[in-house]
C-alpha cells in the first residue's frame, strides 16, 4: 500500500513524559532520540510525520494496570476512580517529568515553544514542537504559585483533572456504558483556577472533566473549550466521551476536540480490544466534523498512554490513517486541517499570538 507521511501532523495529547520517568527519568531521554519500545520517539515521529503535540505530564496513582485493563475488556464496566493525591506527593512527580522534557530540548530532540509563531517556525525548521501540558492539577496550590513559576517555565496548557477527584474539580471514571454526568462540577478553587488560566492564557483542557465541571468551564472561561483527546459519545457511549450537546457547545466556542485513539473509546462496544479498524476512527471523525465543523477537528493520540489500534501501535503507522482518511475522501486542505491547522488555529486564538 502507498502512504504518504504529509501533511504533517500535530497530536493533542501523548503520555512519552510518563513512560520515560518510569523508564529511568533523565537517564532514559536518550532512548527517546535513538528508539525506544514505545509509540512515540524521534524516529518513529519521523517515520510517521509527526511535527509536534502536547507533551502531558502525569502523576500516576499506584493502581493495578492489569486488572484495569482486563475490566475494561469486558461487555460493561466500572472502575473505582483512585484516591486523590496530595499536592506534597505530586510536585515532585510533576517536576521529575518537567525535567524530562527540558532535558530532551537540550539534547536536541525537540523545542518547548510557548506561542503559537515558534509553533510554526519550529516545524517550518523539521524541529519537534512540544507544548508543556499538565493532565490533572494535583501540583497547583490553591493559591497558584506553582502555577505562576510553571507558566514562566513554559507551561500553556493543563488540565484540572485526570479523572480522579482534585480540590479542583472532579472527573469521570473509567464506565461503559455511561454518560459523563457524573457528581458535581467545579470547586471554588476550581472556578478561580478557570480565571487564571485564562488570566495567564494557559489553555484549559476539558477531556477528564465531567460534564458538570464541563459546563462550569463553559460559563466561566473566556478562552475556546478544548478536548485535547476525546471522542463522540454518539458512537461510542463512554463516560470519557463528549455528547452532541457538548460537541455543540465547543463549536459555539469556537473551540477544539482532538480524536483519541484509545480504543475502549473508539469501540461501539466500549471495550479495550486493539483489533479496530481504522474506518472506525473515521466514523468519529465524520461525526466530530459533522457537529463541530471542519476547523475544529484534529488529533489527540493518547500515544504511550492507551491501547491503540493494531495499526497504529507505534507513531510510525501515521501514514497508514492519512492514507484511510485520503480513501474516505477527505481532500487536501481537510486533511491540513486535521492533521495540524486546526490546533494551530485554536492555540492562536487562546494564547493570542
Amino acid at each position: 500500500m502507498t502512504t504518504q507521511i504529509e501533511p504533517t501532523v500535530f497530536d493533542g495529547h501523548n503520555d512519552v513524559l510518563l513512560k520515560l520517568h518510569r523508564a529511568g527519568g533523565l537517564q532514559a531521554t536518550e532512548s527517546f532520540l535513538s528508539g525506544r519500545d514505545g509509540a512515540i520517539d524521534l524516529p518513529s515521529a519521523q517515520a510517521g510525520g509527526i511535527g509536534g503535540g502536547f507533551f502531558a505530564v502525569y502523576v500516576p496513582s499506584p493502581i493495578d494496570l492489569e486488572f484495569k485493563f482486563e475490566e475494561m475488556t469486558k461487555a460493561s464496566y466500572d472502575l473505582p476512580l483512585p484516591d486523590p493525591i496530595d499536592w506534597e506527593d505530586a510536585f515532585p512527580v510533576v517536576m521529575a517529568q518537567a525535567a524530562i522534557l527540558f532535558d530532551l530540548e537540550k539534547r536536541g530532540a525537540l523545542n518547548v515553544c510557548r506561542s503559537a509563531a515558534q509553533i510554526k517556525t519550529t516545524l517550518a525548521d523539521g524541529k519537534l514542537a512540544a507544548i508543556f501540558h499538565i493532565e490533572g492539577a494535583e501540583a497547583i496550590d490553591p493559591d497558584f504559585h506553582t502555577l505562576d513559576v510553571l507558566y514562566q517555565a513554559g507551561l500553556r496548557s493543563i488540565g484540572p483533572v485526570w479523572s480522579r477527584t482534585t480540590i479542583f474539580g472532579h472527573g469521570v471514571p473509567f464506565r461503559f456504558p455511561s454518560d459523563p454526568d457524573i457528581g458535581p462540577g467545579l470547586s471554588d478553587a476550581g472556578l478561580r483556577l478557570i480565571k487564571r488560566c485564562d488570566a495567564l492564557k494557559i489553555m484549559v483542557d476539558l477531556s477528564h472533566l465531567n460534564e458538570a465541571g464541563f459546563w462550569d468551564v463553559a460559563r466561566h472561561s473566556t478562552k475556546p473549550l478544548v478536548a485535547t483527546h476525546s471522542n463522540a459519545h454518539a458512537i461510542c457511549p463512554h463516560s470519557r466521551n463528549l455528547t452532541d450537546r457538548q460537541l455543540a457547545a465547543i463549536r459555539e466556542s469556537d473551540g477544539m476536540v482532538g480524536l483519541n485513539f484509545a480504543v475502549a473509546f473508539l469501540r461501539e462496544d466500549g471495550r479495550m480490544l486493539a483489533d479496530v479498524p481504522l474506518e472506525q476512527m473515521l466514523r468519529h471523525l465524520d461525526h466530530l466534523i459533522e457537529h463541530l465543523g471542519e476547523d475544529r477537528v484534529g488529533f489527540g493520540s493518547d500515544y504511550d498512554g492507551a491501547v491503540v489500534p493494531e495499526v497504529l501501535t507505534s507513531c510510525a503507522g501515521l501514514p497508514e490513517l492519512r492514507h484511510a482518511m485520503a480513501k474516505h475522501g477527505y481532500n487536501d486542505a481537510l486533511m491540513s486541517k486535521l492533521c495540524h491547522q486546526n490546533w494551530l488555529r485554536v492555540l492562536e486564538k487562546t494564547w493570542g499570538d
